[in-house]
């Protein structure tokens, strides 16, 4: 597998939880895609201390990531997820086959 993984985790807000699969659906997944990122692994955290959610993105190079996370649409939608979400946090890897965190 080549290219750059996108890493993202959070936690629901407690009592958001119907707010915020309905933000995903609508308005998260659309505004990635429209960036050129589709979400291709998503896992729930149902026992230990890591973030409720974890989701990744592949992104064929460096310079598109950069310029996906530097883009006005990625900083709303950071604005967005901070209604919903505790602990956003995200971070580019080198691409591997399988789970990375």
């Amino acid at each position: 597998m080549s290219g750059i993984k996108l890493l993202m985790t959070w936690d629901i807000q407690p009592g958001r939880e119907e707010d915020y699969f309905e933000f995903h659906i609508r308005k998260f997944v659309p505004a990635l895609e429209g960036l050129g990122v589709a979400l291709s692994e998503a896992w729930l955290t149902v026992y230990g201390e890591q973030p409720r959610l974890l989701a990744e993105a592949v992104i064929p190079t460096m310079d598109k990531a950069r310029s996906v996370l530097e883009s006005g649409a990625w900083q709303d939608l950071g604005l967005q997820m901070q209604e919903l979400v505790d602990n956003f946090d995200y971070k580019l890897v080198p691409a591997r086959g399988g789970f990375q965190l």
